[in-house]
């Protein structure tokens, strides 16, 4: 049965409140001020809490920051009840966290009416959250050990190889062997940081704590960050000279380490799917309060289909085979993008190249 939560200080509107609800088939608990409503909200953790504002000791808004703070109580979704009716009070519970906002006064109708939408909302959230966890165990399932498979085999094979030569290899065959082996084990290292870092998002956007946690970081030079990575990246791959930057000094709410994972794997695409000796220019760009960055390319590009597809979870073509084109790191970096508040948008044209636009607001 549905548990909702009445906190309120007065005793003849917390049994007008639960007898409403005990009518239309809920069950209610009520509590007399805001300590009492933290309480009981983490001992029975309700599908919903109904509060007044004005109470003594501890008011709404205080306990509704209280609620917000601890991971298990932070998404039960509250309604307030309150009978300052005016938009100052309105704009502070929304901004508190609050869903929906009742004035006292308030009819049985109108009262389960508003109940019955946050329902509806917090058990749309929660199927979604279910499918985003069915997505995860469906794809790490079927795509990780495909993925798994063949940096394995390479490290396997060359430490057979230099196993049965007993030392007999050339100098300049065991250094191949050995760089061959230290290129599949960053391969390796690189796919499980992705998994793991897609995982943690997917959790990440059920708390909203950690959610908000999550976001509260500045850079005040992201042109400096931008520019560091592409650069490591093309030195590393052997395209330095085909590196072109064009960047500007502002100011992101994002952490280094977020933007730094953003432009490796977006850069790291750029040059993967484009000859050596072609062009790729990382620029960025301020219009108004909007922040661009831009990774083109001169590449083998993408149909439109292909395009599409970009977006699906962990998607890699086809669930038991690799996907021919962006694969895993550049959704983890769709992911980190759409986390800070940003978009991402690809452009590409078969046999003409690629560009990948990035949008953020300025702090």
């Amino acid at each position: 049965m549905t548990t909702i939560l009445v906190v309120d200080d007065d005793p003849n509107i917390r049994d007008f409140l639960s007898a409403t609800l005990h009518n239309a088939g809920y069950s209610a608990i009520t509590a007399s001020d805001g300590f009492s409503g933290i309480r009981l909200a983490e001992e029975h953790l309700p599908d919903l809490i109904i509060s007044d504002v004005n109470m003594p000791h501890l008011d709404g808004f205080q306990m509704l920051k209280g609620i917000r703070k601890t991971s298990q109580t932070s998404s039960i979704p509250v309604i307030f009840l309150t009978a300052e009716d005016n938009a100052p009070a309105m704009r502070k519970g929304m901004l508190g966290g609050a869903e929906d906002y009742l004035a006292k006064p308030v009819s049985p109708r109108d009262l389960l009416s508003t109940v019955k939408v946050q329902l509806h909302k917090r058990a749309v959230l929660e199927e979604k959250h279910h499918t985003t966890l069915r997505l995860l165990r469906k794809n790490i399932i079927y795509a990780l050990p495909h993925e798994l498979r063949t940096p394995l085999h390479m490290i396997s094979g060359y430490a057979h190889l230099l196993e049965m030569d007993q030392g007999r290899s050339k100098p300049e065959d065991v250094l191949e062997f050995a760089q061959s082996i230290s290129a599949a084990s960053a391969r390796l290292e690189r796919l499980m940081e992705n998994y793991l870092i897609y995982a943690q998002l997917e959790l990440l956007h059920t708390d909203p704590v950690e959610l908000q946690a999550a976001r509260n970081h500045l850079v005040k030079d992201c042109g400096a960050i931008i520019a560091a990575t592409a650069t490591e990246r093309s030195q590393k791959l052997n395209r330095a000279d085909d590196l072109q930057l064009d960047l500007s000094q502002l100011a992101l709410r994002i952490s280094d380490k977020n933007l730094t994972k953003i432009i490796f794997e977006l850069v790291d695409n750029a040059f993967k799917f484009s000859r050596p000796g072609s062009p790729v220019l990382v620029r960025s760009v301020r219009e108004e309060d909007l922040l661009y960055i831009l990774i083109y390319d001169q590449g083998r590009g993408m149909t439109s289909e292909e395009i599409m597809m970009l977006g699906a979870y962990m998607q890699f073509g086809r669930e038991l085979y690799e996907q021919q084109g962006l694969g895993l790191g550049f959704t983890v970096a769709k992911r980190l993008i759409e986390l800070h508040g940003g978009a991402v948008k690809v452009d590409s044209h078969p046999d003409q190249g690629t560009m990948v636009s990035i949008r953020f607001s300025v702090v």
